[in-house]
């Protein structure tokens, strides 16, 4: 699959309204999220090397009309400005829990202090604590568990009051 049959699967995806699909072959893997993303977050399309041809490795951002289309409503922006973005300070897969049995580290409504582990982030097979900066009440959790994040990606909002 070249770039353009990708761009122009990503299109047909836009306009179609569908929220994510998922394409895997035994070469490439291409998810492509839309609308459930807040306006501001890009689309991302992952790719695996192919052993007969060269191609991109890594997470490629892309823009999508879908995407850029959708206005964040101005309501939203005043509430979350009153509160703090806990990102993420590394790319790995974020969990909520330490293990698959535990309690989650922390839920919508409970109180943290500075220091305290807020989520793990799994980056290369090491298990890296998550600690928060600020105290304050979880507000919002902003990813779902077991999902891959990006460098500065909002994990938590915490209203500091």
């Amino acid at each position: 699959m070249d770039i353009k049959e990708i761009q122009s699967l990503i299109k047909f995806v836009a306009k179609s309204g569908a929220s994510e699909v998922k394409l895997e072959t035994d070469d490439i893997k291409i998810t492509i999220r839309t609308g459930s993303l807040s306006s501001n977050e890009p689309t991302y399309v992952q790719s695996m090397p192919m052993p007969q041809a060269p191609m991109m490795h890594g997470t490629v951002p892309l823009e999508t009309p879908a995407a850029a289309a959708v206005p964040a409503s101005e309501t939203d922006a005043n509430d979350d400005a009153k509160y703090i973005m806990i990102k993420s300070p590394i790319i790995g897969t974020f969990y909520r829990k330490s293990a698959p049995d535990k309690p989650l580290f922390v839920e919508v409504g409970d109180t943290i202090s500075t220091g305290d582990v807020l989520c793990v982030i799994e980056a290369m097979k090491l298990f890296n604590d998550i600690e928060s900066e600020v105290s304050g009440k979880i507000v919002k959790v902003l990813v779902d568990d077991s999902s891959p994040v990006e460098f500065d990606q909002p994990l938590f909002l915490v209203d500091p009051s």
